[in-house]
């Protein structure tokens, strides 16, 4: 069981998802407190100083990636764990690079969430891929990538790509294609 010295900070603008993962850890002997914006999330880690905080990387009106060196500048001792839907390549080297202890892809539950905490460093012995990631998949990172280098701006991203902001919208509200 947790020690209630352990503080973390659940930064999710989807409401049900972040009660499901604040029961689980409260449960586990957490302090958890919870945020759905990055205002919300910034004015929480100065007020409460978390020692853990997950983080969406597709809030509602911002990027996880432009609040993850804020919220480190807020509270430097902070582990931060992102979580998104929408996983590529390109984001998790971002976030590590930012900042991130982790990146995991949803659906998570809570003991996928501590076991990323608790990761101090690489497994050299992970399990490789048998096979090479499929041509959509690479389409979905590359489109991903782009994005990235576009700070989200969904019509400048589309320009660079040579396609329809509408196109890229629609494909953009998928779900990531699996390898």
């Amino acid at each position: 069981m947790q020690t209630r010295e352990q503080r973390l900070l659940i930064i999710d603008d989807d409401e049900m998802f972040c009660h499901v993962l604040n029961r689980a850890l409260t449960r586990r002997g957490y302090d958890v407190i919870v945020a759905h914006d990055a205002e919300q999330a910034l004015t929480m880690a100065a007020q409460h100083s978390p020692t853990m905080a997950t983080l969406d990387l597709k809030l509602e009106n911002s990027s996880g990636l432009k609040l993850l060196p804020e919220l480190l500048a807020t509270v430097p001792q902070c582990r931060i764990v992102v979580l998104t839907g929408y996983s590529s390549i390109a984001t998790a080297v971002e976030a590590i690079k930012l900042g991130a202890a982790n990146y995991l892809c949803k659906p998570v539950d809570a003991d996928d969430v501590l076991t990323a905490f608790e990761r101090q460093s690489g497994d050299p012995d992970i399990e490789l891929a048998d096979n090479p990631p499929s041509i959509n998949r690479i389409t979905w990172e590359h489109i991903q990538k782009v994005l990235q280098e576009h700070d989200g701006n969904i019509s400048a991203t589309a320009r660079a790509l040579g396609m329809h902001r509408r196109t890229l919208q629609r494909k953009l509200q998928k779900r990531p294609v699996r390898r």
